[in-house]
């Protein structure tokens, strides 16, 4: 079955005063600190500096989780983006070695570090619409609302993000769907090297 990610990200300038009005629509679930490596093409293999694909490992308590997400950029709009995610889950660390180990031998290299701290709410009128306010380490504070759904469902779930929006007051000109690697990688940030000790 084909899950699609419909999301849409916004900078925050004043967090505390943007998470009283998240309170107001959302229910807390949970906070969380996350920690996401990234693998890419060796740039000897990229076209261009910034690479088109790449692949996440997120080590989490017994577990990791490897994630690749397929940009559907002809469904985008100026304020929304749809992502078609894959995501499995190793169990054993020296499987994750042993996956990278193959991926190196096909010409990926470990790329960037990501670490944020998540705030996650779910929307107390409609509990698809996940709501997080995130900070990224080195990039500041983002919220994003996201709506997991099937393609047939695709327009709804934009029109339920737009409605949070609104519901939020958020500005257009807040909206920046600009992916937190390419942020910074524009920076020059990649942080420590090697995650696996």
């Amino acid at each position: 079955m084909v899950w699609l990610e419909v999301e849409t990200k916004v900078r925050i300038k004043n967090v505390n005063f943007f998470r009283k009005k998240v309170k107001r629509i959302g229910k807390f679930i949970k906070r969380e600190k996350r920690g996401d490596d990234y693998f890419a093409l060796k740039r000897r293999f990229r076209k261009h500096g910034y690479p088109k694909k790449a692949f996440r490992i997120r080590q989490k308590p017994g577990k990791f989780e490897v994630n690749f997400k397929k940009w559907l950029t002809q469904y985008w709009d100026k304020d929304i983006i749809v992502k078609q995610e894959f995501e499995f889950t190793l169990k054993n660390k020296s499987h994750v070695q042993d996956l990278i180990a193959l991926f190196k031998d096909l010409g990926f290299e470990q790329w960037m570090k990501k670490r944020k701290t998540s705030e996650s709410y779910v929307h107390k009128k409609d509990k698809k619409i996940i709501i997080e306010i995130n900070h990224i380490k080195h990039l500041g504070y983002f919220m994003e609302i996201e709506y997991l759904c099937q393609p047939k469902d695709m327009d709804k779930a934009k029109r339920k993000i737009r409605r949070t929006l609104e519901e939020l007051g958020v500005k257009p000109e807040d909206i920046d769907n600009t992916g937190y690697t390419m942020m910074l990688w524009k920076k020059g940030i990649k942080d420590e090297k090697y995650w696996m000790k």
